[in-house]
């Protein structure tokens, strides 16, 4: 149900009850076929309560040289900043429900994965954003709600450990972390920094020095990536939340991934649990952090075994 059906049923339960309240007692007949529709008015909409969630939103706000004073914010920054951080949102849904993105040219989805400004932040300066999709089905999760919430976990992570960062940036789109270094230097060359709620989670850079850190970590020469050779025997795997766990054959070492986007069916690998095979994973590295693994295609498996 879209969230105009649902006012259409809350306009309806109104005026029913104002009809209702107006008719006289002893007139049963009119009264009983008007309270018997409220009754299924009431019934949708309570049902439909108990099923659905409203879209996804999160608050984005900024601070620094462009914020004057209680007055407001340079309308040019916060334009510029606003699309430079949508864009990366964008690209981030993209490369979710479009697999490896091209390193230039046009970004798939992008009308589907627009964000929607629904008002000003209360209490600073900045938007309130929301993914644009009316009331969901609980436990639905869209690629929009989805890049709003890793964009939060990438710019977060650039302020912690390089192992918590190279968790964040593994299997992340090599554009996606182009377009993340722009937003920050947009904040960066305008000596702000910006703070991101995204549902009930928040995180806020503490100064623009900190802005200008996160930029150098995010650069191409921090993040290094490389193809490794594994065999041995896939243990497990977890579809919805896209991770595996695989056992090294010789060495007894269990590692634990990720399944990129490219790959179609996740749930496909439970098929072949504790069977020898030889897979590529893409290993990311942080500075000096641990690496991440990612299976970014499904393996060939032997002569006879099949997904």
């Amino acid at each position: 149900m879209t969230r105009e059906e649902r006012n259409i049923l809350n306009g309806e339960r109104y005026t029913l009850r104002s009809m209702i309240a107006s008719i006289p007692k002893e007139d049963v007949l009119d009264r009983a076929s008007l309270e018997y529709r409220l009754r299924e008015v009431e019934e949708r909409l309570a049902t439909i309560s108990q099923h659905t969630r409203l879209p996804l939103s999160a608050k984005l706000t900024f601070r620094g040289r462009p914020v004057i004073g209680s007055q407001g914010v340079f309308a040019e920054f916060g334009m510029t900043a606003t699309k430079a951080f949508t864009e990366a949102v964008i690209t981030m849904a993209a490369s979710l429900s479009s697999g490896p993105l091209a390193a230039m040219g046009p970004i798939p989805n992008r009308d589907q994965n627009q964000l929607l400004i629904t008002g000003t932040a209360i209490g600073s300066f900045g938007f309130e954003l929301q993914e644009n999709a009316d009331t969901l089905l609980f436990g639905e999760e869209t690629t929009v709600g989805q890049a709003l919430s890793l964009t939060q976990k990438l710019l977060e992570s650039t302020t912690g450990t390089d192992d918590e960062m190279t968790d964040a940036t593994a299997g992340v789109d090599p554009r996606v972390i182009k377009a993340t270094r722009e937003f920050l230097e947009t904040l960066a060359n305008n000596d702000a920094v910006c703070g991101l709620t995204v549902g009930t989670r928040a995180f806020r850079f503490a100064g623009v020095g900190q802005v200008r850190t996160a930029i150098e970590r995010l650069a191409q020469d921090n993040l290094h990536e490389e193809e490794e050779t594994f065999t041995g025997m896939f243990q497990g795997v977890l579809p919805k939340r896209r991770t595996f766990e695989f056992l090294v054959s010789n060495e007894g070492a269990v590692i634990l991934g990720k399944v990129g986007s490219a790959v179609a069916d996740p749930g496909a690998l439970n098929q072949h649990l504790s069977q020898p095979v030889t897979i590529r994973l893409t290993a990311t590295r942080v500075g000096s952090g641990r690496p991440k693994y990612v299976l970014n295609a499904l393996p060939p498996w032997p002569s006879g075994q099949h997904v």
